[in-house]
């Protein structure tokens, strides 16, 4: 991971961190996205005394390992001299929550100005400890993966590069190796996270399944297939509630999810069939075997691979703001994307060869819903590059009549 890089969530994080003490702040996110590099890049920048620790180690980290740390904190913070304490890897921590909550309300009474700071890389397991324990004592910041301007501004890639090696940091420096950087994203991502962060840490009956299920994420990202139709992939006569479970446990993961159909109705949202979609286009180019220009010249697996990055784009933005990202299907017409914010609707559509189909559902679903905004990602636009780097604040934002926009998707 880059030192010298130092992402924009660092001096949201410095800000609130100088602030005086009101909140126990806490990072998450899926591994490798920098998390842990950024607090280190913040410690070193503050005046403030620190106690980094992380029980993301071999050795049995618990609630007395947890209360040890503490008061190692609480030892700099003294003469009311602020001190800040970072616990990395939070919820491999038995009953982390209760304990936190015990020692930030000691704190609080004794007017013991220490700033916590927690990092996780479990969605699930990091929100489940906050709200059952800790409602109203804490703020969130979302860590993602590298976007294409980050990626941009500090390795030099290209868009194409971008779509096809992701925004893992770390894997970065291995590009040139195509093998060596499949190997990497596959033992040191995929198979630690599964195997850490989610077999060591959740309940899950069957295993194995789940593993099948990630994959099968990877390979239909950007389709809509039921619970049932992703039984029979599977070869599995199994229970669809136990496929949506282990499809949320992947996407707190920060690996795949399942994007909802868009309907006026909640009910029918979640009994809709899921639109697959992964985080970052490199969970599905390194199983592939596919070298970067075989990937390139192979129009369909690009043009997938483009609506792929499209979606894990807007998903990023989804989680960081307070919008929702869905998409659109009635009998054989779709839109590819539906962004509500608030009252606002915007439809994108990514244009892969089949316009007809693609303009059918945009125009269908606009009779329907009446959009504030349309964007169509394909011919006689402007370029996906621009496209992955706006955070569509123009159009969130706008509050103009509707609009229609063309990208160019490859």
């Amino acid at each position: 991971m880059p030192k010298l890089y130092v992402r924009k969530i660092n001096q949201k994080l410095i800000k609130r961190i100088l602030e005086p003490r009101r909140f126990i702040q806490v990072l998450y996110g899926p591994r490798q996205v920098g998390k842990t590099t950024a607090i280190k890049q913040i410690l070193e920048e503050i005046n403030f005394p620190s106690h980094y620790a992380s029980a993301d180690q071999p050795t049995v980290r618990d609630e007395v390992w947890l209360e040890e740390q503490w008061e190692i904190a609480r030892s700099q913070a003294h003469d009311n001299k602020a001190a800040v304490l970072v616990l990395d890897e939070i919820q491999k921590v038995p009953h982390w929550s209760e304990v936190v909550k015990r020692l930030w309300d000691e704190d609080t009474f004794r007017n013991i100005p220490l700033r916590v700071v927690l990092l996780g890389s479990s969605q699930l397991l990091v929100q489940k400890g906050l709200t059952e324990s800790l409602a109203g004592r804490f703020e969130l910041i979302r860590v993602g993966h590298w976007s294409f301007s980050e990626c941009q501004e500090y390795f030099g890639w290209d868009v194409d590069t971008f779509i096809f090696y992701g925004g893992y940091p770390g894997a970065a420096p291995l590009i040139q190796d195509t093998e060596r950087w499949m190997r990497y994203i596959q033992d040191s991502l995929i198979e630690t996270t599964i195997s850490r962060d989610i077999l060591l840490m959740t309940r899950v009956d069957k295993p194995a399944l789940l593993r099948r299920l990630f994959y099968l994420g990877c390979e239909y990202s950007g389709q809509v297939l039921s619970y049932q139709k992703m039984l029979g992939q599977l070869k599995e006569a199994g229970n669809t509630t136990t496929l949506a479970h282990y499809l949320e446990l992947l996407g707190s993961a920060g690996f795949v999810t399942g994007l909802s159909k868009f309907s006026g109705q909640a009910v029918r949202r979640r009994a809709s069939s899921p639109k697959l979609q992964v985080f970052d286009t490199s969970l599905i180019t390194a199983q592939s075997q596919l070298s970067f220009d075989e990937a390139r010249n192979d129009s369909s697996y690009w043009g997938r691979l483009v609506e792929s990055a499209v979606g894990a784009h807007l998903l990023n933005i989804a989680m960081n703001r307070n919008i929702e990202l869905f998409y659109w299907r009635e009998s054989d017409r779709e839109v590819d994307f539906i962004i509500r914010s608030r009252k606002k609707l915007l439809a994108i559509e990514v244009k892969r060869g089949r316009a007809k189909v693609a303009l059918s559902g945009m125009s269908a679903f606009s009779k329907a819903y009446a959009p504030q905004h349309k964007l169509l990602i394909g011919k006689d636009g402007i370029s996906i590059e621009k496209f992955l780097k706006s955070d569509l604040s123009e159009w969130l934002m706008a509050d103009g009549s509707e609009q229609t926009i063309s990208f160019i998707s490859y």
